[in-house]
């Protein structure tokens, strides 16, 4: 079978009529609310089962790997004058390379928009409720996180959504990261809660959380007024190197926490003055900018808790005290940050469908306001009416995140860069192929460890997101 290949360097082309409008600092903004997931939640856990320098040391490897995959990225755009994923893998491998891609893109994504929905759902009652000292088994409808997750979508995601460009998104996207630079405020949280800590007990713990677990019966526990005051010190110590059981489940974790592959290509494509070099630079500095964010917030979360700390750090600082109000401004900025991410995770998908579907045709706002309304409307009903459907997206992102991050970004890479150019044989070629190597290493460890968890019925695999 013979695949459209392009031997010749061609010239940046831009889309016809298009100039790119969206200034460098929106470009880092937008790439960096990309970038940001749930998933920052979850590093504190990875780095109490790593230790701080073994963490530091895979966060630094995984920032660096990032960097060469967008690098790929834009090698290919640049070489044959496209910014399209899709159409990437087209000059590849034809169709069934454009299909791939857009595919993969389209589930990738779709998990990830349900996910920060499924957060909206479960979390955004238990603050509401949290604020207003509201009785939990109260019948009040702004308790109910069906209602909030529809109305949040309406009202907030799909106006943001309906956005001809993603670079009119860069302002919302400012608000959300500097939301979760609120989130640093942990940094404080860790001066004022001692070690071992006193935590609620069941009885009074009004917030509860289905992933939140208090173990009260520890023979090392006291119990008086209400609270459990912890007297085995014996975890409070930081540990520079940690390997366990549970050390495994973290490379996954770190390896996807700097997905933004299918939002790249956008972004250059409405980036203002756009070269290759410049793209590189947003990209770089939208990934050092998290990568700070991601160290900062792991190492005083671990460093508050220490051996104590669970998959969820706000959780944690529930057990101690589930009304404090730092904590609860600080997961309603959480929430706000998951919210606007939402639109600039659903630009790839529409674009992706526009390339599998409407090639060929010109913009039409009908067709944009469609696919944006199709696509909340499917989201919401699978959060509302099949919440279970996240373990398959956990299977179908394990699948797809390897793929938009390290597979395809090599494989085209290989096939279009020219022979002439670059041999099989050359360093660039052959680094990029052990690149795709190692992502299918990813995948196989990812959907192995969903498996383990499914067969003894834990949760301990994550994503990035």
């Amino acid at each position: 079978m013979k695949f459209p290949r392009e031997n010749r360097i061609f010239p940046m082309s831009k889309p016809v009529g298009f100039e790119g409008k969206t200034s460098f600092g929106m470009s880092v903004f937008n790439l960096g609310n990309a970038i940001m997931g749930s998933g920052i939640l979850g590093l504190a856990y990875a780095m109490a089962n790593t230790g701080i320098l073994l963490f530091l040391f895979l966060l630094t490897v995984v920032a660096v790997l990032s960097c060469y995959s967008i690098h790929l990225l834009l090698k290919s755009s640049g070489i044959v004058g496209i910014r399209a994923y899709e159409q990437l893998g087209y000059r590849a491998f034809g169709t069934p390379g454009k299909m791939a891609a857009g595919i993969a893109i389209t589930l990738q994504n779709i998990g990830a928009m349900s996910s920060y929905l499924y957060i909206v759902k479960s979390e955004f009652p238990l603050v509401i409720q949290a604020f207003s000292r509201a009785d939990p088994t109260a019948d009040l409808w702004y308790l109910n996180g069906n209602y909030l997750v529809v109305m949040v979508s309406i009202g907030v995601i799909l106006p943001l959504a309906l956005m001809k460009q993603l670079g009119y998104l860069g302002y919302t996207s400012g608000f959300s990261l500097s939301c979760m630079v609120f989130f640093l405020s942990v940094i404080y949280k860790k001066f004022q809660i001692p070690c071992p800590f006193e935590e609620f007990s069941a009885a009074n713990h009004t917030v509860s959380h289905q992933d939140i677990h208090l173990n009260i019966t520890d023979n090392h526990a006291t119990h008086d007024n209400g609270l459990v005051h912890e007297m085995d010190d014996s975890h409070c110590g930081a540990r520079m190197f940690t390997m366990n059981s549970q050390t495994a489940y973290t490379i996954p974790i770190l390896a996807f926490a700097f997905v933004c592959h299918p939002e790249v290509l956008p972004i250059y494509t409405e980036l203002r003055n756009p070269t290759q070099r410049r793209m590189q630079h947003v990209s770089n500095l939208s990934i050092l900018v998290m990568y700070t964010m991601y160290f900062l917030a792991a190492l005083f979360g671990y460093l508050t808790f220490y051996g104590k700390t669970e998959t969820e750090l706000l959780h944690t600082y529930s057990r101690i005290d589930p009304y404090d109000t730092l904590i609860l401004c600080v997961r309603l900025a959480v929430l706000t940050a998951v919210t606007l991410t939402v639109p600039i995770v659903l630009f790839p998908v529409r674009r992706a469908l526009n390339q599998m579907f409407f090639a060929s045709k010109s913009f039409n706002w009908l067709r944009h306001v469609a696919i944006a309304v199709t696509l909340l409307s499917f989201i919401n009903m699978l959060v509302i009416f099949a919440p279970n459907i996240l373990g398959i997206f956990g299977v179908i992102g394990a699948t797809s995140a390897p793929c938009l991050i390290f597979i395809f970004p090599a494989i085209f890479y290989i096939r279009i860069v020219p022979k002439e150019q670059e041999p099989m044989h050359s360093i660039p070629k052959i680094l990029a192929a052990c690149f795709a190597g190692l992502g299918v290493a990813f995948m196989i460890m990812s959907l192995s460890f969903i498996i383990i968890d499914w067969t003894t019925g834990s949760s301990n695999s994550g994503g990035g997101h």
